[in-house]
């Protein structure tokens, strides 16, 4: 398929009807729910009617069934108003990959339909207190029991918990066998023993929920299973490959909104009887952070555009994700610089920007992971 820069007129209806989302929806809340730490439920129902939501997953089922390339264009829209409430809609697509992996046709119809076809949250339970990094050494551990398993331990840093119908959780059979051990399930938010505990006060992405899962003694029928017991570390893995491309298109719309915001403003303040956009020192920091944004759109895209074409795409999405993140990083620090003092205060938009980059650094696999599989990935052609 030849390679275009151009968006197809559908892929630009779908970009048009994020922004406009995102300009009436999200920005206007944006600033409050930050403050007090509010889920904004009403804007998470207004994605899903019009259809923002469940983005991956097939149209049969009720989803949006749209491509990779099409979830991180509108990704990048709903970032630019807020990286939290856009964290909240992506969570969908993060929990319900795994049945889209490797869930059966059957579990398909009985969970996935009925799920997307009304407003819902659903959460992935891969992350413990012990680590998530080593994601193979985690200890929630599940025992066979007949015809059904009993999950026991917890998951931390799950966002939507609190608000979540709907759970894939991943657990083990036999920690000593580490990844081999490793079993996925998916866990309706109505089994008895499965509770929310701490929810998180965090420094960024305020508008999106983050709690702790508790599992004690929750019985999950094995026809809750999904794959066979011992592949759940793949389908986790096979996941994380899938949504971590998006995160990159987040970390982008973060980015442009404060380069956007720097540009204005540098064009509106004047010192030395100039606006300081004319000040050479200024003018390179809005070049570097257009270089810079420009780059991680493009590397983003291309990683999307290799999943879609069916290729493997574990080194290019973390190549995305991890330039892109740290890119955030860098170009919203550099919007405060160029703001001055007042970039520092709260009536100005640029420090949330760089508070809600941050994540985007440590949360689908921390950069200094990126870094070990980009590594690994690349070597192999030498190997």
């Amino acid at each position: 398929m030849p390679i275009s820069f151009d968006l197809t007129q559908d892929q630009k209806e779908l970009q048009t009807l994020a922004a406009k989302f995102a300009r009436e929806e999200m920005a206007p809340r944006a600033a409050e729910a930050d403050k007090k730490g509010h889920f904004p439920e009403e804007v998470y129902r207004k994605a899903w009617e019009l259809g923002l939501m469940n983005l991956n997953v097939a149209t049969e089922y009720g989803g949006a069934g749209l491509p990779l390339l099409e979830q991180c264009i509108i990704t990048e829209e709903l970032a630019a108003a807020c990286g939290g409430m856009t964290t909240s809609i992506l969570a969908n697509c993060l929990a319900l990959q795994p049945i889209n992996l490797a869930g059966t046709p059957e579990q398909k119809e009985r969970v996935l339909r009925p799920f997307c076809g009304k407003y819902g949250l659903a959460s992935f339970g891969l992350t413990e207190p012990s680590g998530g990094t080593d994601a193979a050494a985690l200890k929630t551990r599940a025992e066979k029991k007949g015809d059904h398993y009993v999950l026991n331990g917890q998951k931390c840093f799950i966002t939507n918990a609190p608000q979540a119908s709907l759970y894939t959780i991943f657990a083990t059979l036999d920690p000593a066998k580490r990844d081999k051990g490793i079993t996925a399930f998916i866990v309706p938010r109505d089994s008895p023993g499965l509770s929310i505990g701490k929810e998180e006060d965090k420094m960024g992405q305020r508008a999106s929920s983050t709690a702790t899962v508790l599992l004690e003694d929750v019985e999950v029928s094995k026809e809750n299973l999904l794959g066979k017991e011992g592949e759940g570390f793949r389908i986790a893995m096979q996941t994380l490959d899938s949504t971590r491309t998006p995160i990159g298109a987040l970390a982008v719309g973060i980015a442009r909104a404060a380069l956007e915001q720097a540009a204005k403003y540098s064009l509106q303040r004047t010192s030395f009887g100039k606006p300081i956009a004319q000040h050479q020192a200024v003018a390179a920091k809005i070049a570097n952070m257009t270089i810079e944004l420009e780059a991680s759109r493009l590397l983003t895209w291309r990683s999307a555009w290799l999943v879609d074409q069916g290729h493997r795409a574990s080194l290019e999405s973390s190549i995305a994700k991890c330039f892109s993140s740290d890119s955030a990083m860098r170009i919203c620090d550099e919007a405060i610089q160029i703001f001055g003092g007042y970039g520092y205060m709260r009536d100005y938009p640029v420090e949330k920007y760089l508070r809600d980059a941050k994540l985007c650094q440590i949360y689908e696999g921390a950069n200094e992971i990126q870094r070990q599989v980009i590594a690994r990935e690349f070597l192999k052609r030498f190997g």
